[in-house]
């Protein structure tokens, strides 16, 4: 399948969100984890239906209480099963809190499987917040029947808004396509979600806690696979701080609302590069709105690799130039200083000679062959006035390439966290 042709097929849905996809609704209420009374902090998402789900999770050995939850009730290892709703509260993340966080994450889901009127196992939990403090339960019980009764087609919004931690607004994209494949002639499907993220950012998973639905029909272990592979592409590459949280988890739905009598979307089918693309679209806009909103942030920095030994190293290299205090401060103050970027490249373990190096930053050539290669400084002063700034570096060592996003490094982002509990 020609994937230029599809990508002019595809249509952003005006304003969409984890309720666009059909079989899904939504709701973003204060539940009483934060003590502004205004603040949405705790998100339901409820499918009509039992249907497809997927999760990935953080593999940091200090997971939360839900994540060994969620994981659990999503078959451990297997991370596939079917699902009813996913609960999200922000202001708490449940994490290093023994045996009494995981009672409190597992009394969750039976509250909402309850008042749902589904098995406590098609419950998943997501927390996000503070670590090492106890979560109380009863926000739940309150919070939980307050979103039920806010429940709507419309409550996308109000839920991506309640998992916002330092984010400074709500993360959610959705588009649609009408299918080109026979068997699902007339369908059009759909691909929402939403995330949060803002500090404590670089996955080795999926994001800090993401949500997608799709309502085209899915298998559970097909559902997993396309989601593992458009994390490692998308979520995977972003990175604020190169701090793994505890508590990462990225939940994908998929009702089969939009073709009922459709057979089941197969791995190596056109239908499938078809859903794989519109999830990696959704996925990529929301791993770019996580790096542009980094705490702190002025700009998004996109850092491409090419000419590597090898993807797996043009990874690396992305990411050492990407994680680097010195080349994120220059960025800050708008400093066109390639030596960082050449010193980063040198340090991160990638294979190549130096005398093959190119490297552009905003299309400006700044070093050839090694060598620096004169540039207007008031020009680079203007580009760099962009609100997404550009590095390019070609290693000339082989084919590998990779796409890191991040972004800079200002001193907001010392204050946020300074302080961040008081």
């Amino acid at each position: 399948m020609d994937m230029d042709t599809f990508d002019s097929m595809l249509r952003a849905v005006p304003a969409g969100g984890i309720t666009s996809a059909c079989g899904f609704s939504a709701a973003g209420v204060h539940a009483g984890f934060r003590k502004n009374p205004e603040r949405l902090d705790m998100a339901l998402v409820v499918a009509d239906e039992p249907v497809a789900c997927a999760g990935t999770f953080t593999t940091n050995r200090f997971c939360a209480a839900p994540v060994m939850v969620s994981r659990e009730h999503l078959g451990a290892g297997a991370g596939y099963g079917t699902a009813r709703a996913v609960v999200v509260n922000s202001g708490n993340a449940n994490a290093a809190t023994g045996e009494q966080g995981l009672a409190t994450a597992c009394e969750t889901c039976d509250i909402a499987s309850q008042l749902i009127g589904c098995d406590a196992g098609e419950v998943l939990v997501a927390s996000t917040g503070v670590i090492g403090q106890q979560l109380d339960l009863a926000p739940f019980e309150t919070g939980i029947p307050a979103a039920l009764e806010a429940l709507s087609t419309h409550g996308g919004a109000d839920a991506a808004r309640a998992i916002m931690t330092t984010d400074t607004h709500p993360k959610e994209y959705a588009v649609t396509y009408e299918s080109q494949m026979l068997e699902y002639v007339g369908a059009s499907f759909t691909v929402g979600g939403m995330c949060k993220g803002s500090g404590m950012i670089m996955p080795n998973m999926a994001t800090m806690i993401a949500v997608i639905t799709t309502d085209a029909p899915v298998a559970p272990k097909v559902l997993h696979g396309l989601l593992s592979g458009v994390v490692k592409r998308t979520f995977n590459k972003v990175t604020v701080d190169s701090d793994t949280s505890t508590n990462d988890t990225c939940i994908m739905l998929a009702s089969g609302k939009a073709a009922p009598d459709a057979p089941a979307i197969e791995p190596g089918t056109d239908a499938y590069a078809e859903l794989e693309r519109a999830v990696y679209v959704v996925c990529e806009a929301l791993a770019r709105g996580i790096a542009a909103d980094g705490e702190g942030a002025t700009k998004l920095v996109t850092v491409n690799v090419t000419g590597a030994a090898s993807d797996e190293e043009a990874d690396t290299a992305a990411r050492t130039v990407a994680n680097s205090p010195l080349v994120k401060t220059a960025i800050a103050g708008h400093d066109c200083n390639w030596g960082r970027v050449a010193a980063a490249l040198g340090r991160s373990g990638a294979t190549f000679d130096q005398g093959n190096v190119s490297i552009d930053i905003m299309g400006l050539p700044v070093c050839r062959d090694g060598l620096t290669v004169p540039f207007d400084e008031d020009e680079a002063l203007r580009r760099f006035e962009a609100p997404e700034i550009i590095i390019s570096a070609d290693l000339g060592a082989g084919e590998g390439a990779a796409t890191i996003w991040t972004c800079d490094l200002t001193h907001d982002y010392v204050t946020i966290n300074g302080d961040y509990r008081t």
